[in-house]
C-alpha cells in the first residue's frame, strides 16, 4: 500500500456503515415512542388536554348566558303581573327559581349569590298601569359578573313588544305602560376590574399551591430522600401536615399581596369582614394543597406532577365562573364546576369584597370547600400509607 493510500485510509479506521445516521435516528425514535407509551400520565395529557379544550370551549362556554336564576317578589296577584313575568321568561334570559315574600329575603338571595336577578312587582301595579300612572317595576341584578347581567338587562325593553300587547292597548308605536327600574347592584358601573381582580386571587392561588405541593413530594422521590423519610418513625398524616403547613403560610402571603394590590392600585373595595376573608382563604389554600399532595402520590416524577396540575387547572379557570359566567353553562358543566374548589372560592371572595356578605350567606360554599379538603386529604393519606407498606 502506498503512502498516499495510507493517508487517505488510515490503518484500523472503522468506516461509516451505509445509512448509519438514519438507523441510529430511527432507533432513538422507536425508543422515545416506547418510553412515551410506558409514561401513561404524559400520554394521557397528550390526548386529554386538546379533547378537554375542544369540549369545554365547544359545549360548556357561553358568553351570552341564558336562563339565569331569578327571584320574584310579587306583592299582587294579577293578570298583568303574570304576563310581565311570562314575558321575562320568554326572553330566555330569566328563569324564576325562587318566590320570596319580603324585601329582606329578596336581598339575602342576591347577596348570597343564589340568584342573579330579583324582580319586584309592587302592590296596585295593574290598577296604576290602567290609570296611566306609569308605576315602577324593579329589576335588581347582581352585577359582580357584568357579562351575565348586561345582556339580560338589555332585553327588558322587548317586554312591550311581546306578551303585554295582549293585555293592554299600548299604541303604535308602542309606549311603555310602566317604568322599568334596573338596579345593577355591587358593580353599578360594570367595571371589569371589580369582577376580575377578586377572581385572580383564587386563580393564582390554585395554580401555585397545586404545583408547589405536587412537586414537593415528587422532588423527594427523585432525589432519593423519600426513602430516608419513610425509614423514620413518622405517620402519613404527620408527613402530609409537615408538607402542607409551610405552603399555607406561603399561600396566605400571596393572597395578602394580591388583595393589597387590588385594593391600592385597582380600587377594589372590601365591604365585608377581612377576618372572614382571611379564614376562608386559608381554607381554600389548604384544600388546594391537599389536592396537590394527592397528585404527588399518583405521579412518578416532577414532569408528571406539573402535567397533572395543569390538567386540573385548565377546567378550573374555564368552569369556575372566573372567565365565563357560571350560570350560563349547561347543567352538566355546572355539576363539574361544583367539584372544583375555585368555583366556591370565587363566589366567596366576590361576595365578601363586593357585597359585604356575612358567614350566613356563604354557608354552602364554605361547607363545599371543607368537604373537598377532607376528601382530598383522605385520598392522599391512604395512597401514602400504601407507599409505606
Amino acid at each position: 500500500m502506498s503512502a498516499t493510500d495510507s493517508a487517505v485510509h488510515p490503518v484500523g479506521e472503522v468506516r461509516e456503515p451505509a445509512f448509519g445516521f438514519w438507523r441510529r435516528s430511527y432507533a432513538m425514535l422507536v425508543k422515545e415512542f416506547i418510553q412515551l407509551r410506558r409514561d401513561r400520565v404524559s400520554f394521557a395529557m397528550i390526548v386529554m388536554i386538546p379533547v378537554m379544550q375542544l369540549l369545554l370551549f365547544g359545549y360548556a362556554i357561553n358568553t351570552t348566558p341564558r336562563h339565569l336564576p331569578t327571584a320574584v317578589l310579587v306583592q299582587e296577584d294579577s293578570d298583568l303581573a303574570r304576563s310581565v313575568l311570562k314575558a321575562m321568561e320568554n326572553t330566555s334570559y330569566f328563569r324564576f327559581t325562587r318566590e320570596v315574600h319580603s324585601v329582606a329575603e329578596f336581598d339575602d338571595l342576591l347577596q348570597s349569590g343564589k340568584v342573579l336577578f330579583g324582580v319586584e312587582i309592587p302592590r296596585g301595579f295593574e290598577r296604576a298601569v290602567r290609570r296611566g300612572d306609569r308605576p315602577a317595576l324593579l329589576v335588581a341584578a347582581d352585577a359582580t359578573d357584568p357579562v351575565a347581567a348586561g345582556s339580560a338587562l338589555g332585553s327588558l325593553g322587548a317586554l312591550v313588544q311581546t306578551a303585554l300587547a295582549h293585555d293592554l292597548h299600548i299604541g303604535d308605536p308602542p309606549e311603555m305602560p310602566f317604568e322599568i327600574r334596573a338596579h345593577a347592584r355591587y358593580n353599578p358601573a360594570a367595571e371589569s376590574r371589580l369582577n376580575i381582580v377578586p377572581g385572580l386571587v383564587g386563580t393564582i392561588l390554585t395554580m401555585t399551591m397545586l404545583i408547589f405541593t405536587a412537586l414537593s413530594v415528587t422532588r423527594e422521590i427523585e432525589r432519593g430522600t423519600m426513602e430516608s423519610l419513610l425509614s423514620m418513625p413518622i405517620r402519613p398524616v404527620e408527613v402530609m401536615f409537615g408538607k402542607i403547613i409551610p405552603y399555607v403560610i406561603v399561600g396566605f402571603i400571596q393572597a395578602t399581596l394580591i388583595v393589597g394590590i387590588g385594593v391600592l392600585l385597582f380600587g377594589v373595595p372590601i365591604l365585608g369582614s377581612v377576618v372572614l376573608l382571611a379564614v376562608l382563604t386559608t381554607l381554600f389554600i389548604t384544600t388546594n394543597l391537599s389536592i396537590g399532595y394527592t397528585f404527588s402520590t399518583i405521579v412518578q416524577n416532577q414532569l408528571q406532577a406539573m402535567q397533572l396540575s395543569m390538567m386540573f387547572f385548565l377546567p378550573s379557570i374555564l368552569l369556575s365562573g372566573f372567565m365565563f359566567p357560571f350560570a350560563g353553562m349547561p347543567v352538566w358543566a355546572q355539576y363539574l364546576g361544583e367539584v372544583l374548589p375555585l368555583t366556591h372560592y370565587i363566589r366567596i371572595v366576590r361576595a365578601i369584597m363586593l357585597k359585604g356578605a356575612a358567614p350566613s350567606n356563604l354557608q354552602y360554599d364554605t361547607i363545599a370547600l371543607i368537604v373537598l379538603m377532607l376528601v382530598a386529604m383522605t385520598i392522599a393519606v391512604t395512597r401514602f400509607r400504601r407507599t409505606l407498606d
